[in-house]
């Protein structure tokens, strides 16, 4: 099997859309001899963060020495960035050769009158199937959606289980009040293990605690008041934590200082285990995380910078960093979503900021919603929206419309924000 006939594969693979359980891909990795039982993993689940976490907990334990996997999604540059080892990306030839293993267990399923494995669930077998090759040390593993009947959750050997913020997400799968989408998430943690958590809403809080109580599992939570000396910047941030002084991040974003806290609660809990990590590691390492989509700045004059603000928390952590980082400063919105998330809130909170905006289709997704709609959605909250035909009159327009002291940021779907960064640079380089 090829590259390209392994990406035709998975890609015929998302036509079974997306199923909640646990019972396919556990026949499929019983079949292929249970990899992911040979590994030991920090399991991640949220409804924001769960990415810049991950990136920020693997950069430190490689800085200290181990191997480390990491399983993420959504790819936004490179499919092959969803399954790495110590940053490096899988290789074109171990996808080709170990989806073709892959591929011909899940025909076996099907010869057995069994369901085949959907995309998500082949993607994830897929990157057990690697670790295990590559014989890493620790996994750090991100939920695709919820926790608990999420393909990631059939993991029995995790050390320690996040949970980052949880709020309103994914209701049509999730459930519709905090505490059931608290309960999905919680689902991750293991029993006799240990867990920490971000700050959480009361809801959220109590579901954690309980489920800690029920599965006698030790959990911890990131402390505010211990934050402390906090600078915030769009190239460098700082802050002290506890007992460790002047910590500092590249990723921007106010958020992001809470988000780094809760990484060093989780490089706690690992050591504790025995993966030491040292003051010397931890400070290069969360100085060394790269997280490329989240507040990333292509350009100045004008500042040109992405995000993937696509529900309620991030829209609510945007607004707050965008009068941090630009009082007073003009914006200019290029702004795409999905139809199945809350993006009439998203407008009303983030909308009122623009002189203009642009709304745009996200490219190849089934599940997009269109300029015209996006437009009509954002018009209560300001009347200079205009719907662009394409991603690339979308960047024209904009580019247009600001003068060099303004920001022009794009934002909402993470699954477009890759193509845009595409025609960003390849019109700087004309």
């Amino acid at each position: 099997m090829t590259y390209e006939e392994a990406r035709a594969f998975i890609a015929e693979t998302a036509t079974y859309g997306y199923r909640l359980g646990l019972d396919c891909i556990r026949e499929m990795l019983a079949r292929l001899g249970n990899p992911q039982d040979s590994q030991r993993f920090i399991h991640i689940a949220g409804t924001n963060g769960k990415g810049s976490v991950l990136a920020y907990i693997s950069t430190v334990l490689k800085e200290a020495g181990y191997r480390v996997g990491r399983y993420s999604s959504p790819a936004i540059y490179s499919y092959r960035e969803r399954i790495q080892v110590n940053e490096e990306n899988i290789s074109r030839a171990d996808l080709a050769r170990l989806t073709e293993r892959i591929f011909r267990t899940g025909r076996g399923m099907v010869a057995d009158g069994l369901l085949h494995p959907t995309c998500f669930e082949v993607e994830t077998v897929l990157a057990f199937l690697y670790f295990q090759e590559q014989n890493c040390d620790l996994v750090v593993l991100e939920t695709g959606m919820g926790g608990l009947t999420d393909a990631t959750n059939v993991v029995n050997t995790t050390l320690v289980s996040v949970l980052t913020s949880i709020s309103m997400d994914h209701m049509g799968f999730l459930g519709n009040t905090l505490e059931e989408i608290a309960t999905m998430k919680a689902g991750i943690i293991k029993p006799d293990s240990r867990v920490v958590s971000a700050r959480q809403q009361p809801e959220a809080e109590a579901v954690i605690e309980r489920t800690c109580q029920e599965r006698n599992c030790v959990c911890g939570q990131v402390e505010e008041d211990q934050l402390r000396d906090i600078k915030y910047g769009m190239a460098v941030q700082s802050f002290s934590y506890k007992q460790y002084e002047n910590l500092t991040i590249r990723l921007a974003g106010v958020h992001q200082i809470a988000n780094a806290a809760l990484a060093v609660e989780a490089l706690e809990a690992v050591g504790k285990l025995g993966y030491s990590v040292t003051e010397e590691a931890l400070h290069r390492g969360l100085a060394n995380t790269i997280w490329r989509g989240r507040f990333t700045v292509l350009e100045e004059n004008p500042l040109f910078i992405l995000d993937g603000a696509h529900n309620r928390d991030a829209a609510d952590r945007l607004l707050e960093t965008l009068k941090k980082y630009f009082p007073g400063r003009r914006m200019i919105y290029i702004m795409g979503v999905l139809a199945d998330k809350e993006y009439t809130y998203i407008a009303s909170v983030l909308a009122p900021l623009a002189a203009k905006i642009f709304t745009v289709m996200t490219p190849d997704n089934p599940r997009a919603l269109s300029a015209e709609d996006l437009a009509q959605a954002v018009k209560p909250y300001n009347s200079r929206v205009q719907a662009a035909e394409s991603l690339t009159q979308a960047v024209k327009m904009a580019r247009e419309a600001a003068e060099p002291e303004d920001v022009i940021l794009a934002f909402g779907s993470l699954s477009y924000l890759g193509e845009l960064e595409r025609i960003v640079k390849g019109n700087r380089s004309k």
